[in-house]
This record gives structure tokens, C-alpha cells and sequence, in this order.
């Protein structure tokens, strides 16, 4: 009687226990399901190049500032790939998937965990997927400095960050001239550096993107990357403490595929058979007008 009554209480705990693993899996693949069933059928990887294009004509940026990427890594440029237009319909969380390249012996992009640490030579790339039309800014603080704006970026396409919903965004662009531009390259002492990714619905006031970015830059050269105002960074900052939902994949040590090299230079949207983002993560609540994904990069 008492080993029945121990193997029935062992069955109890194991289905506990399965029953948790499971629930505990569900937050993930619906995060991961909608932000992949958001994605295209398909991707005609013979249309033509739709990089450059502008944001729409009826939305302007506000502000005041500039920009220049500098990650204590090379000084290197971040492209915006442009996008096709996304069908209308019931309005959905700001989702943002992103994977981290490193640089492997033969030059190619093989997908990493961004939280190992990294040394003197390694290079390394992010690619961002967003799941609708926004606006991209990049910020980078490199051991507790005041962040300053890597992106958008005056010397590139006009300063424009208008993005599509999965369109893929390389910073830097594997499709610059020179290959050490082309990656973010550790050197120098040791330290730590704390991307922000914000993905907003509409421009963020007060900072400069496009032709005005240009024209600041143009007349305040030793003021570019721009920095941040304290009103700016207090909606960013906010921002960062909205309940996101998260999905990971298991895809590290992947190379990036074809398909991704493709629709990231040819600024196409990646479709539902292409391969899934590192990390995906969500908004809960479709109010949220901003999604801020915070990277450490830590440098040993």
C-alpha cells in the first residue's frame, strides 16, 4: 500500500511538473507566434532593391541634434534598410526581434548570445527585425556615460530612421565599401556598453532625424553623435518599465542565412520561413507607444 500510494504521489509531481514546464512555454510561443505570423508569406528575392527610401512626406521628425556611431569598437555606420508598406489592420503590440553577429575566421555572421562577454578583436553586428512601421533611434552608453544617439545617423540616407514591419536593420551595414566598417570591433580596455534599441510608432520630439540631423551636424561637427535632453531620456527611461513579454531561440552558432543577407541589403521583408529572431521581445499592452530593448555588451 505504501508503494502504491509513493507511486501515485511520484505521478502527481511529475504531471505537476510537466504541467509547469508547459505553461511556463506558452508565454513564449504566443509571443513568438504572433510576432512570426505578423511576417510575410512570402519573400521574391528577385524584386528590386527597396533600400533608401524616405519616411513618409506627412511625418517629420522634431528637434534639435546629431549623431555618429562609436561602440569602443571602430567607428562604424549603421544603414536603414527601406521597407515595403504593411497591409492595414487591427493594431497590434510593438514587437522587436534582434540577433547579435559575430564575426567568425571566415568573415562570416554566426549568431552569438549577447550576454557572453566579448575580448579585443571581436567584431560583432545586430540585426533588428521590427514587427510594424516606426521609428528607430540608437543609443549607446559606454560605462555609465550620458547615452548618445548612434542612430539615426546624418552621413547615412539623409539621416532618415523610418522603418517597415520586418524589414530587417543592420548596425552596421554589412553592405558597406570597407570591411572594418562593416562591425562593431572590440578594443582597448576592458568595459561594459549599454545599447538602447527604442522602436517608437511616431517620431520622439525634441530629436533631430533627417534633414534636420543633417544640418545640425553640418554646423556643430564636434557636437554629433547628439546626446540626449534630460526630457527625452525621462520617456525613454519610462519606457523601459512597461511590461514586455519575451520568446528566445535556440538558433545560436547559426550562421545568418542567405535569405537574411539578402532582404537586409535589398531592405526586403523577411517571411515566415526565414529563420526566427535570437530574442523577440513584446509589448503587452497595444497603448505602449515605445519599446525600449536594453543591450549589455560586456568587454573583458
Amino acid at each position: 500500500m505504501t508503494w502504491k500510494i509513493l507511486m501515485m504521489l511520484l505521478a502527481s509531481i511529475s504531471l505537476a511538473a510537466g504541467a509547469y514546464i508547459v505553461s511556463a512555454q506558452q508565454p513564449d510561443d504566443e509571443v513568438r507566434g504572433a510576432f512570426i505570423e505578423s511576417r510575410p508569406k512570402t519573400t521574391n528575392l528577385n524584386s528590386p532593391s527597396r533600400r533608401h527610401r524616405r519616411r513618409p512626406a506627412n511625418t517629420n521628425a522634431n528637434a534639435s541634434a546629431a549623431s555618429t556611431p562609436t561602440i569602443n569598437a571602430n567607428t562604424a555606420n549603421a544603414n536603414t534598410t527601406s521597407n515595403r508598406s504593411r497591409p492595414s489592420g487591427t493594431k497590434q503590440p510593438i514587437g522587436l526581434g534582434y540577433t547579435l553577429f559575430m564575426r567568425d575566421v571566415d568573415g562570416r555572421g554566426v549568431r552569438v548570445e549577447p550576454t557572453r562577454e566579448f575580448h579585443n578583436g571581436d567584431r560583432v553586428r545586430l540585426a533588428l527585425e521590427p514587427n510594424v512601421d516606426g521609428y528607430l533611434y540608437i543609443f549607446d552608453s559606454e560605462d555609465g556615460a550620458t547615452p548618445q544617439m548612434i542612430y539615426p545617423d546624418a552621413r547615412l540616407d539623409g539621416g532618415d530612421n523610418w522603418i517597415e514591419a520586418h524589414v530587417p536593420v543592420e548596425i552596421p551595414s554589412s553592405d558597406e565599401n570597407e570591411e572594418r566598417l562593416r562591425w562593431f570591433e572590440f578594443y582597448g580596455q576592458p568595459g561594459g556598453d549599454r545599447i538602447y534599441v527604442v522602436l517608437s510608432r511616431e517620431p520622439l520630439k525634441s530629436v533631430p532625424t533627417s534633414d534636420e540631423l543633417v544640418a545640425f551636424c553640418g554646423m556643430n561637427k564636434d557636437k554629433c553623435p547628439w546626446h540626449a535632453s534630460a526630457e527625452v531620456w525621462e520617456q525613454i527611461q519610462k519606457a523601459t518599465k512597461a511590461q514586455v513579454k519575451v520568446a528566445t531561440s535556440k538558433t545560436f552558432g547559426q550562421a545568418q542565412t542567405e535569405k537574411e543577407k539578402i532582404a537586409t541589403t535589398r531592405g526586403l521583408g523577411l517571411d515566415k520561413s526565414a529563420p526566427e529572431p535570437s530574442v523577440i521581445r513584446m509589448n503587452a499592452s497595444t497603448n505602449e507607444r515605445l519599446l525600449v530593448t536594453m543591450l549589455d555588451l560586456v568587454h573583458k
